[in-house]
């Protein structure tokens, strides 16, 4: 576990030489990729989003591809496309972008609902079926997608199907007053494409089954459930969480466990990520109301599930 725990430590830490002040971003960010999840960024331009992304990505082994979504973007553009060869006879499959192990997608909400919901398929089964015939992707496999709010123009609302495939949802926030002063100096954060690896794709794989393995004691599971329940049944909500959204805390509060070099949960694991993990699986009663809405409901809900001692 102490070597699990060091390998963490050596990604987080070659992550903040980008992104400056933002350790709880960069935690986030390695929870979704040791809990083989995917990771949406929303906050408004310039905070870090892509930074965080690119970053990540960097620091560790294996390939990486930056997909700028636009509105005339068509799903081949990053699925791939079959193509005829004359010189062999028959179809070959020209993979896209996507086949790659980290995945970011810039700007994701700037593209078509068609374009999105290409993604779905591959972010839940890590794979892509095109033509009767099924391709599989690296592993390890993860996305990262950047989002502005949807009151900037020319954004599309991401469907509840595809936001219920991302593990977490985070927001960055703008940096600390010292933090910023540094970043203008011109002495406060590297370059993401300065970054070096410091884990390799076999790394990354082998810290995903340790956070597998996590222990959930029972009394963690009722709590676990509790949180969920009450979801259900709250009167400000008109859609809970599904039970693919409890597994999706589950996994993300076992590589939280990881992070702290536990092999065991404990409620706290679950309270931390309630928020990004359930928020963006619910739907609000009424007029839908902004991510701050949801993210209330769920603060509030959580607050009021008793914690197991």
């Amino acid at each position: 576990m102490g070597l699990s725990v060091d390998r963490i430590r050596r990604l987080e830490d070659n992550m903040a030489r980008a992104l400056v002040g933002k350790p709880e971003a960069i935690r986030l960010a390695v929870i979704g990729l040791l809990a083989r999840g995917h990771l949406l960024i929303e906050d408004v331009p310039g905070v870090g989003k892509t930074t965080l992304a690119a970053a990540l990505a960097r620091s560790i082994g294996g390939a990486f591809q930056r997909i700028q979504f636009t509105s005339d973007m068509l799903p081949s553009d990053i699925l791939g496309v079959t193509v005829y060869q004359s010189d062999r006879g028959d179809f070959v499959f020209k993979p896209g972008p996507l086949f790659s192990n980290v995945v970011l997608a810039d700007e994701i909400n700037r593209t078509t609902p068609k374009t999105q919901s290409s993604l779905l398929e591959a972010m839940n089964e890590a794979q892509v079926s095109l033509d009767h015939s099924t391709y599989p992707l690296p592993r390890p496999f993860m996305v990262l997608a950047t989002q502005n709010p949807l009151e900037y123009e020319g954004t599309h609302a991401l469907p509840e199907s595809q936001l219920d495939r991302f593990l977490l949802r985070i927001r960055i926030g703008y940096p600390g007053a010292a933090d910023e002063k540094a970043i203008l100096r011109g002495g406060g954060a590297a370059a993401p494409e300065a970054l070096s690896p410091v884990l390799e794709a076999a790394d990354v794989l082998e810290l995903q089954e340790q956070a597998d393995r996590v222990r959930a004691e029972e009394s963690v599971l009722d709590y676990l459930m509790a949180l969920v329940s009450a979801t259900r049944t709250s009167p400000h909500l008109r859609l809970g969480v599904s039970p693919r959204g409890a597994l999706a805390l589950l996994r993300a509060a076992r590589a939280r466990a990881l992070t702290d070099g536990r092999d065991f949960l404990v409620p706290d694991d679950l309270k931390a990520l309630a928020v990004p993990a359930l928020a963006h699986r619910v739907l609000l009663r009424g007029t839908p109301g902004a991510q701050t809405d949801a993210e209330a409901v769920v603060t509030a809900l959580r607050d009021g599930v008793p914690v197991p001692r």
